[in-house]
């Protein structure tokens, strides 16, 4: 895709049982500071968590969509309204192929929200793009959380590669697995909120 015909994009709002991944917006930079200042959460992913680097960050996610026609969006709990984290796509030059990101709050883990959110982002990116042969996860091998995650997607592992300084598992799925993941993929559970 050209970088005119990704700039007239818009970037759409999906809908999932329990979450909508909308676009970003200023708003959303005190929430993000929030996510982003639980060393846990930032442990495998890094980012700063001061108001200028979140903004910087999230008009780079904006940038992405516009020179790609792919990005990630704003994932909200449709139960609460909160901002429960980030989700979707994302690619630059040299990178493996249009990869599926998750960033999903600490106190929302184990609910299933990150597979829920990829899982829209992916059917939207084969959906829109047919041409599109695989999406991938870049995934830090000692990051057992998104490895799981990529696992319950269908996605496989199928080499590592050496980026941004460290050498990452690409996991990849292809749009023909995709769709026959599809015919037989359960619901995702939702699991209890742990006590705490």
């Amino acid at each position: 895709m050209t970088t005119k015909e990704a700039a007239v994009t818009a970037i759409p709002t999906l809908t999932t049982k329990r979450l909508v991944l909308r676009p970003l917006d200023n708003a959303d930079v005190p929430g993000f500071v929030e996510i982003w200042s639980d060393p846990e959460f930032t442990r495998y992913i890094g980012g700063r968590s001061d108001p200028d680097s979140v903004w910087h960050a999230m008009a780079g996610n904006i940038g992405c969509w516009a020179l790609t026609g792919v990005g990630p969006w704003a994932v909200v709990e449709r139960s609460t309204g909160s901002l429960v984290g980030r989700a979707g796509l994302w690619t630059e030059p040299g990178w493996p192929d249009v990869e599926a990101v998750w960033f999903i709050r600490r106190d929302r883990w184990g609910r299933g929200y990150a597979r829920e959110a990829a899982s829209a982002a992916i059917g939207w990116a084969f959906a829109q793009r047919p041409d599109l042969d695989e999406v991938v996860a870049v995934i830090l091998p000692d990051n057992t959380a998104s490895v799981r995650v990529a696992e319950r997607l269908d996605m496989t592992p199928r080499r590592l590669e050496f980026i941004h300084g460290e050498d990452h598992a690409v996991y990849t799925i292809s749009q023909a697995d995709w769709s026959a993941a599809l015919r037989g993929l359960p619901a995702v559970p939702a699991v209890p909120a742990q006590a705490g």
